[in-house]
């Protein structure tokens, strides 16, 4: 893989300081996050290697459309900026992309599964800046905490538990957008309650892009006087409703990039979801604890969209609804058995009942949805069972030396009702599915950590059809097994600077991209994925703070299955850009006034399979910002997005696995816009 030299663009992410630190963790913590002494899981440094921990204070004052977009600032993040209304896109890394058939990133909030069933991560929005306390990033294939979705490591995002605060931030800016967002604390006597709401409306960038949503949530918890127990219940919902803009040729985009085309006029989607968990932390001896969680999750979207054109009554425009309900238990064991062994086990169960109906209209400009459809392609309900057990032990053989050998199998079952047809099917059968796991950590010096990992995940099929359930002739599938591994070393040669360089590799077999909202599904056979990431972060004085990450990746089918009779061997997977980057500056003037540039930038990427459409999607992107402190209690806020104005856009290859219109689309990223917002510390 040949390193590039890339122009650089600014990002205000930087490492203010690492809490909690323990010899032999790799972790990198970028920002102030806040060590709870409650009882529950071990802390996530701990354990694992390749960690990045985001904290609150490096979000809290960001201006995004969507919740994803703040991982964007984290080191080798990619961003699939689809902006198709609420399916507006998601985030990515280790060479997985976002298009959708190859969902690779666990997403988990406060420690609860948060994928839709096709893996997809739409719960994240559910989340506003201001109450998140952390952003935890797991790379690799090391981590046995989970199974499903885990392919190339998780997101944890962690809101804001316990304290005594009222905050409120107030924000309007370009495009008519609106935001107001209001989060309480309360906390006394071993009883904490968590408050917050949020509500944005936006015109948009484009033409018809208007957007509304809101989100509420509360938590409530309870820690013993002598902190040995923690009982807990937290509450979400989240309702967003938007209009789509559509997908634009490469003519229409040159003759407007703000325009949105007459056939798309009445596409948009409605998108409701909730949650729902209890916690229960005991500790059972000083040397043993129990941690509980049960969760509840709904997800429910009606989804009205226009392809680009399709052969004559091929029906062209389609309505789409899920109704997703998921339910499960998660439960962790952790026995300090000594100062050289902690054994930490768990078990998983998730049960889910899901609905998929896909409607398909035959009409002119624009599509009346109101009317009775041309033909019902989906009316499924199916069933998605997943039982899960892992078992790790941390091992300090000597001083400076950390070794985590793990394992975890999962098992699936489930059924499929297809009411178009009266058929029902049986899940496939992958048995249980082994995932040996090995981690290392040794402290060369105080100040450098070399690591190295190696593990096994999976990918399974997902949706409400064949593959994944086994109807009339369909033929067995095996599972897809990641084997990952990884070397890395972390230093730190001065007080406020931290570097990590790390090498990696993750090999699949019988790799699928799957969409099963479209029922496509292409076999790309063995792949393999690879890459180099180094991040520095410092802090030169009282004054300046600096930040730097480089991705360099690359992900290749190696032994292929065939598309159209030609091979995929040795063809780039398609929507991986070769890098992404991040690099940034931050200038406190004095107490009051605070500077920074921020930004990132990645490669272009090829947009289909073969490789034969050429490469899009390379883009810079620089932010400004500025902070003013009026008083103790009151700030305003400048942002600048796009202070360049990059005309950049998001693009896929429209004949990707189906017959479509053989041209490469685009979603225009927006350009150069302002943020002006009012913080309140009441």
């Amino acid at each position: 893989m040949r390193l590039k030299v890339l122009p650089l663009t600014l990002s205000a992410l930087f490492a203010s300081s690492t809490q909690g630190a323990e010899s032999g963790e790799a972790t990198l913590t970028l920002g102030a996050v806040t060590v709870s002494a409650a009882p529950g899981p071990l802390p996530i440094h701990t354990l694992l290697t390749s960690v990045d921990i985001l904290g609150g204070d490096k979000v809290a004052d960001k201006n995004v459309t969507h919740s994803w977009e703040l991982l964007g600032q984290m080191p080798g993040i990619q961003l699939t900026e689809t902006r198709m209304g609420t399916e507006s896109g998601k985030a990515t890394f280790r060479a997985f992309n976002g298009e959708g058939y190859i969902n690779g990133i666990k997403v988990l909030i406060d420690g609860i599964p948060s994928n839709v069933n096709s893996g997809n991560q739409r719960f994240i929005d559910m989340i506003f800046p201001l109450e998140i306390e952390y952003i935890e990033v797991v790379r690799g294939t090391n981590d046995p905490r989970y199974g499903l979705h885990n392919i190339g490591g998780n997101i944890n995002i962690g809101t804001r538990q316990g304290g005594n605060y009222t905050d409120g931030r107030l924000s309007y800016g370009s495009y008519n957008t609106r935001e107001v967002q209001f989060a309480v604390g309360r906390e006394s006597n071993g009883f904490a309650q968590n408050y917050f709401v949020a509500k944005q409306d936006s015109e948009g960038f484009r033409d018809h892009a208007r957007s509304e949503k809101y989100a509420l949530g509360g938590k409530w918890f309870y820690t013993s006087d002598d902190n040995r127990i923690r009982l807990g219940l937290t509450a979400r919902l989240y309702e967003h409703a938007a209009e789509e803009p559509g997908y634009l040729s490469a003519a229409e985009l040159a003759a407007g990039r703000r325009q949105s085309p007459s056939k798309n006029a009445n596409d948009g989607g409605d998108r409701d979801m909730q949650q729902i968990s209890a916690d229960l932390d005991w500790q059972i001896h000083p040397n043993l604890m129990l941690s509980n969680k049960l969760y509840y999750n709904r997800y429910i979207e009606d989804r009205r969209i226009t392809f680009t054109r399709y052969a004559a009554g091929n029906a062209p425009r389609q309505r789409r609804q899920w109704d997703e309900t998921q339910s499960g238990l998660l439960s962790t064991l952790t026995w300090r058995a000594g100062k050289a062994l902690t054994l930490d086990g768990g078990i998983n169960l998730e049960r889910q009942d899901n609905e998929y109906r896909r409607y398909r209209y035959a009409y002119g400009d624009p599509t009346d949805f109101s009317a009775p459809p041309a033909r019902v392609q989906n009316d499924d309900q199916h069933t998605f069972n997943n039982a899960g057990a892992y078992i790790q032990a941390i091992i300090k053989p000597l001083d400076g030396l950390k070794i985590i050998p793990a394992f975890r199998a999962d098992r699936f079952s489930g059924n499929t009702r297809l009411n178009t047809t009266g058929v029902s099917a049986p899940l496939q059968d992958s048995g249980w599915i082994n995932q040996p796991k090995l981690s290392m950590v040794y402290a060369i010096s105080p100040g450098a950590h070399l690591y190295a990992n190696w593990g096994k995940t999976f990918q399974v099929l997902t949706g409400s059809r064949e593959p994944a359930y086994l109807t009339g002739g369909q033929a067995a599938y095996r599972p897809s097994i990641n084997t990952g591994k990884e070397i890395g070393i972390k230093v730190s040669p001065a007080p406020g600077t931290e570097a990590r360089l790390a090498l990696w590799q993750q090999d699949a077999t019988d790799e699928v991209a799957n969409m099963p909202s479209t029922g496509t599904t292409v076999g790309l056979g063995e792949t393999r994925r690879k890459g180099i990431d180094l991040q520095v972060t410092g802090r030169l004085n009282e004054q300046w703070t600096v930040w730097l990450s480089h991705a360099l990746q690359e992900a290749r089918v190696v032994r292929a299955y065939t598309s159209g009779g030609l091979s995929l061997a040795g063809k780039e997977v398609f929507s991986t850009p070769r890098f992404i980057t991040n690099v940034g500056a931050e200038y406190r003037v004095d107490a009051d006034w605070r500077l920074g540039l921020q930004g990132r930038a990645q490669g272009d990427y090829y947009i289909d399979e073969l490789n034969a459409k050429g490469k899009y999607g390379g883009f810079m992107v620089l932010d400004a910002s500025v902070r003013y402190t009026l008083t103790p209690t009151t700030s305003v806020d400048l942002q600048i997005r796009n202070l360049t104005d990059e005309k950049y856009e998001y693009v896929w290859y429209d004949n990707f696995f189906w017959g479509g219109n053989d041209q490469p689309m685009f979603s225009p990223a927006a350009g150069r816009s302002g943020y002006l917002s009012l913080n309140l510390k009441m």
